[in-house]
């Protein structure tokens, strides 16, 4: 794994541990290795970069409340730093890997029944179980430094382009924020209302559309779960395994090459997810665009930021490759001009309603040509048309339901979220 003999030792303890303790421990392992890594050069938030960023986070949400009718979070973005955004994102890129460390576990499972044969069935069973730890300490280890590698690189909660972060929460990194702004000749401080402005509208969203962060969640596992692992590849590294020098098996992991081609069943559920995860980067685009019109750099930044999320960083694409999945909005500019459309042709409030369920949601038809869908619109704002039945009125109550839109009551949980940035009752973070 490329470490020094302290971690080395550490890792043989985790996976003594990982024996006994099952999955749990398992994850706990790549739990630590993320926070190792991420602590390895992580700096505290200095109080003037709290106080920056606390600044831009308030006029950010001034200018959103002119961009858009989504409202704003119950609690301010504040500043976190690399140890804390994998504290806090470590649960959902548990949900999303489960499935591929399962299918490596199955592999070396079934690769060793195989192997032995039925007159060895109950040996093979009881050897596949530990096989099964062994399999997923492994890959929970390659994905804790990848996690931890990430932390190193994302500027914002939203910086990946997934709800990672728990709903209705913002953060920027102040240390990834320096060295995203290194060598720009953009004022640090239009640069953080740009990005703190980006960051609040996709938050917003995702705690707005509450259905939309478990679509999102259920699509991407739905990819995942149809993950395979190359079984003969697998048997080739293990015929020549050397313990001594583990690189071939490492590289291998990092590399996806112990995962076959997509299917087509994944291919459609990676299209349905590029469009989703296009339709909110494109909204978030045109909405962080018409609230950070007055900045003179604005145009700049927000290219800036298009590249950077059409490429990714390194630790990106290592997750895509370990994972099987990349998370790259390769449609975010066309949606964002169906959005641009749409705005122009009905304003924000009719633009943004449409996420108030999941059935207004545009579709793929929609991002290659908008003008049905803003047919229709102009027609509801007309008034003329169709008036929805009985059928209609059940359906949304339904889905609002399911999504959690139903009125609540003053002072619900979900009201009383707990502020990853540290601030407790509105206050500024500690």
């Amino acid at each position: 794994m490329n470490i020094d003999p302290a971690t080395l030792q550490q890792m043989m303890t985790q996976m003594q541990a990982a024996f006994a303790g099952g999955e749990e421990a398992t994850w706990e392992m790549a739990s630590r290795q993320a926070l190792q890594i991420a602590g390895q050069s992580d700096l505290a938030v200095s109080s003037a970069q709290r106080s920056d960023l606390d600044q831009a986070f308030s006029l950010a949400n001034l200018w959103l409340g002119e961009a858009t009718t989504v409202p704003e979070l119950a609690q301010p973005g504040g500043a976190i730093t690399r140890a804390r955004w994998v504290e806090l994102t470590l649960p959902v890129w548990r949900e999303l890997a489960e499935p591929v460390s399962g299918s490596i576990a199955d592999a070396m499972t079934a690769a060793l029944v195989e192997q032995t044969g039925e007159e060895f069935g109950e040996v093979a069973q009881g050897a596949g179980r530990l096989m099964r730890t062994v399999g997923g300490s492994l890959f929970a280890t390659q994905l804790g430094q990848v996690v931890g590698r990430l932390s190193m690189e994302v500027v914002s909660g939203g910086d990946v382009g997934i709800p990672l972060l728990p709903a209705g929460h913002a953060a920027i990194l102040p240390q990834n924020f320096a060295d995203f702004g290194a060598g720009l000749e953009i004022p640090d401080d239009q640069l953080a209302l740009a990005t703190a402005t980006r960051e609040l509208a996709h938050a917003r969203l995702f705690r707005h559309a509450k259905w939309l962060r478990l679509d999102v969640i259920a699509q991407i596992g739905e990819f995942a779960r149809g993950i395979r692992i190359d079984v003969s590849a697998l048997e080739d590294v293990a015929s020549r395994f050397d313990p001594s020098s583990p690189d071939e098996l490492r590289q291998l992991l990092e590399s996806g090459a112990l995962i076959p081609p997509r299917s087509d069943q994944q291919n459609a559920a990676l299209s349905r997810l590029e469009d989703v995860l296009a339709t909110v980067e494109g909204w978030v685009e045109v909405v962080t665009a018409d609230a950070t019109a007055r900045l003179p750099h604005a145009d700049r930044i927000a290219e800036v930021v298009r590249r950077r999320r059409a490429v990714g960083g390194p630790a990106e694409k290592a997750l895509g490759s370990l994972v099987g999945l990349e998370l790259r909005p390769r449609r975010a500019r066309e949606a964002a001009s169906m959005w641009r459309a749409i705005t122009d042709a009905v304003g924000v409030a009719a633009r943004d309603a449409l996420w108030d369920y999941p059935d207004l949601m545009p579709t793929s038809a929609d991002i290659d040509d908008p003008s049905t869908l803003i047919a229709r619109l102009q027609a509801d704002a007309a008034g003329t048309a169709p008036e929805p039945d009985e059928f209609d009125d059940a359906l949304r109550q339904l889905l609002a339901e399911e999504s959690g839109d139903a009125p609540r009551a003053a002072g619900t949980d979900d009201e009383r979220d707990d502020d990853p940035t540290g601030t407790a009752d509105g206050g500024r973070p500690v």
